[in-house]
């Protein structure tokens, strides 16, 4: 992990800035079944979508210019093939992910895990978010609680959470 004097001055500012929401009752809840009976989902913030879907958009774009807040639904189904990345940040190296879907959104590993029983069954869709948003007053107010509300009818116990 590079240190803040390493980075440009405009990335070392930008860093300084951005903010990081603390909340004073995060809630936790423990798993009540063993994992090998738990329904699994993915949520991530690499900004993936299915091939053809409405791509992510710039800050510019947004109302309140802080980021796309919206999300995208990806089939359980979906072939890796068609999973494509839409995240406008230029902060990372995309190299990885277009080599191989998994290394942010490890589809494969849990048709793996489920078909070797360390899991019970996967969700029937997962979601995918823009990450690097500035004001997250969207995903909190609206679409946070949108996926949320999915995923519990989904009857989903547990979310693996994976960053770009």
């Amino acid at each position: 992990m590079p240190k803040l004097e390493a980075l440009g001055e405009s990335q070392r500012q930008m860093m300084l800035a951005f903010p990081c929401i603390e909340h004073e009752d995060t809630p936790w809840t423990p798993l009540k079944k063993p994992l090998s009976d738990a329904r699994v989902a993915l949520v991530t913030t690499a900004g993936l979508h299915v091939r053809g879907d409405k791509p992510f958009v710039q800050d510019k774009a947004m109302p309140r210019g802080g980021g796309d807040t919206s999300y995208r639904v990806i089939p359980r189904n979906t072939e890796p093939k068609n999973i494509v990345q839409s995240h406008t940040s230029l902060g990372f190296d995309h190299t990885g992910i277009y080599r191989d879907i998994n290394v942010t959104f490890p589809i494969d590993r849990l048709r793996e895990m489920c078909d070797r029983g360390e899991i019970g069954s996967l969700a029937n869709n997962y979601y995918s978010y823009m990450g690097a948003i500035l004001d997250v007053t969207g995903i909190i107010e609206d679409s946070g609680p949108a996926v949320a509300s999915s995923l519990k009818e989904d009857n989903v116990d547990v979310v693996l959470l994976t960053p770009t």
